[in-house]
């Protein structure tokens, strides 16, 4: 929602909604979805918000058609052609938004709420993020907003709905801000490779951030209604202010933590105000009164200007969760006292930290065991990380655990962070890795053709159903078997079969057994291991 003149509130919603993709790429716990559900409802707030402000600019149209018709009307019938076309899109847009929720969480979700409203003789819909079931569905957003080209759809009607807008005006800095409010320019990755404007939005995005995209889109195109309507009313000298005084301001486009091969944008503007007239600013829940004006019971509690001029509003996150303050901005016109409501929405979060083993949730003895660690906010080459019952180093972008004997191993991660230290543990278990598993000809028992066995190299260690990849070695094992009444047997140190004991299976005769036993290997850890007897009986 980085466009013209942006609100505070505006800019909190944008830089949150920067900041939740980012711990998303992080693959951060599931809970941080519930985070674009706030982001979500702020949006889609920030965009009524723009609904009822336009609105009141149509109105504006309308009053001064009434007072000079000859100079108005082109300009009112332009207005009314972008209120036309700007309905037609966001409703388009909420369609795409009901439609996307039926096709991941089901035609019956219990998100889909019935807002009241129709457009066209068609019911309308909100979405209530917190009744979604499949909030972090990743395939069906992307396969219909990409596969099925619902997003390239899109695309096309942004593109044309933009061109329509920049001809209204002769104003190179409206067009600019309206070109770059609705971007759908194709862009290169990191790789090089380019990517689709629906690719970059909706590619492998869960639903709930996927709606939350569509909302911003919504956003996006009310703050574009709102730009070209008020450049419009400034041509008919219905927008005339005071200012005498002009700020350079800084504006993060990005968050300000980036991530290794990412970038921070930040956009500088001249803001120009009075400063002969300052809008009080309450804090405080507002209510309607009778005739529909809006005020706070209580009085709210006003907000104090700094030495620049710039209502200030701070607060200490004391608890997690997410909050919101409600207020009014009392600005005086010549119409009187407007009252202009506002809401802050902010979550305070705890610091965390996340170790997680990368391959499995068990420690095994004389294994390297790769450990991913992170901490929210603290770079990796700041981390510290320790262990008991054995060692842990650091490899690359990850750390290398080395338990030493069974039972549970605690791994430590700690940080400085603004002048205290920040820790999190986590405790795994520790094993033995388990035996490997005997094979002649990829098989250790049941019946075999003497040919085959006889044919046969070796005997093989194998793992089976394990994570790590492994290699045991045979070291010794013998062949054995009953030939004319006299048991025979044919050691052997290695795992490759002597011509004694081919001689001994060629002599064998259908019906037989033949045992491969004694069967001994090493693995990683140096250790002779026992693997047991293989029985074969020759068909």
């Amino acid at each position: 929602m980085g466009h013209g003149k942006e609100t505070p509130r505006q800019k909190m919603i944008g830089m949150m909604y920067l900041v939740l993709t980012a711990m998303l790429a992080l693959n951060v716990s599931k809970d941080i979805l519930n985070g674009f559900v706030l982001v979500n409802n702020g949006l889609v707030e920030t965009t009524h918000n723009f609904v009822a402000k336009n609105l009141s600019s149509y109105e504006i149209f309308d009053a001064a058609y009434a007072k000079t018709p000859e100079k108005v009307q082109k300009f009112r019938d332009n207005a009314y052609e972008v209120k036309k076309q700007t309905d037609q899109l966001a409703f388009e847009i909420q369609e795409l938004k009901v439609e996307m929720l039926k096709f991941v969480d089901g035609e019956k979700s219990d998100a889909l709420i019935p807002d009241g409203y129709s457009f066209g003789g068609h019911t309308t819909y909100e979405i209530d993020g917190t009744l979604i079931g499949a909030k972090d569905n990743y395939d069906k957003p992307s396969q219909m907003m990409i596969l099925e080209g619902k997003g390239g759809v899109l695309k096309k009607k942004i593109e044309e709905y933009k061109e329509f807008l920049v001809t209204l005006t002769e104003n190179e800095g409206v067009k600019k801000g309206i070109l770059d409010a609705l971007d759908t320019e194709d862009e290169k990755n990191r790789e090089g490779v380019t990517e689709t404007w629906e690719e970059l939005k909706f590619s492998h995005m869960p639903l709930v951030a996927a709606l939350t995209m569509l909302s911003k889109v919504q956003g996006d195109v009310r703050n574009a209604e709102a730009d070209i309507i008020t450049d419009m009313l400034s041509q008919i000298g219905a927008t005339d202010t005071k200012v005498n005084k002009m700020e350079a301001i800084v504006q993060s486009l990005k968050p300000s933590y980036v991530l290794v091969g990412g970038e921070y944008q930040a956009r500088i503007l001249l803001a120009a105000y009075d400063s002969l007239q300052k809008p009080e600013i309450y804090l405080g829940q507002y209510q309607r009164n009778a005739v529909g004006e809006l005020f706070i019971p209580d009085g709210g509690t006003l907000l104090q200007y700094d030495d620049k001029g710039r209502a200030i509003f701070k607060v200490t996150g004391t608890s997690v969760g997410d909050f919101k303050k409600f207020g009014l901005l009392q600005m005086a016109t010549a119409d009187g006292i407007k009252p202009y409501p506002f809401t802050i929405e902010y979550t305070v979060g705890q610091s965390s930290t996340v170790i997680s083993p990368t391959k499995m949730n068990v420690l095994y003895i004389g294994v390297d065991n790769p450990i991913s660690v992170s901490m929210s906010g603290v770079p990796m080459e700041r981390i510290k990380v320790s262990m008991t019952n054995g060692s842990i180093n650091k490899v690359g972008n990850e750390w290398i655990a080395s338990p030493t004997s069974p039972g549970v191993a605690k791994i430590t991660a700690s940080a400085e962070v603004e002048g205290k230290t920040q820790t999190g543990s986590f405790d795994f278990r520790v094993k033995t890795v388990p035996n490997p598993v005997p094979k002649v000809g990829g098989k250790n028992t049941g019946k075999i053709d003497k040919a085959t066995l006889a044919a046969q190299v070796a005997v093989v260690a194998e793992m089976e159903n394990f994570d790590f990849d492994l290699k045991f070695a045979v070291t010794e094992f013998s062949v054995s078997a009953v030939v004319k009444g006299f048991a025979q047997n044919k050691p052997t140190k290695g795992a490759r079969f002597t011509d004694d004991q081919k001689a001994l299976i060629n002599s064998l005769t259908k019906g037989s057994k033949v045992y491969i036993e004694d069967i001994k290997a090493m693995g990683p850890d140096k250790k002779v291991r026992d693997l047991g007897v293989i029985a074969f009986t020759i068909d």
